[in-house]
């Protein structure tokens, strides 16, 4: 199964979201191409009301765990209550930070000491 697929099964199965992207980043960084390592989910549900962000975040990385320590190596979380999404972005998900990793970033020498 895809790791794409899985994350959204998992995520719709324990939090029945209003809204939920599950986006595989992984072309924007130092991977091979065709890799499964970098995601971004945005998630928009009724069972974050009254959960602090961490929190919030927590309950995510719960239900992927597993792909968490054996498949991705980076993971975006945009976490939402419908209010909140409604109010701030509406259709828009937020856009991801470009990757400043690996071979991409620029290579400088370090002074000598």
């Amino acid at each position: 199964m895809l790791v794409h697929t899985a994350i959204e099964q998992k995520l719709l199965s324990a939090f029945d979201p209003v809204f939920l992207d599950v986006v595989n980043e992984s072309h924007m960084h130092s991977v091979a191409p065709g890799s499964q390592s970098h995601f971004k989910v945005v998630i928009v549900t009724n069972a974050f009301e009254g959960m602090r962000l961490l929190n919030r975040h927590r309950a995510v990385n719960a239900v992927v765990a597993e792909e968490l320590a054996e498949k991705i190596h980076a993971l975006a979380l945009h976490t939402y209550t419908p209010a909140e999404w409604y109010e701030y972005y509406a259709e828009k998900p937020p856009a991801s930070p470009k990757c400043f990793g690996g071979s991409k970033r620029e290579k400088t020498a370090l002074p000598e000491s």
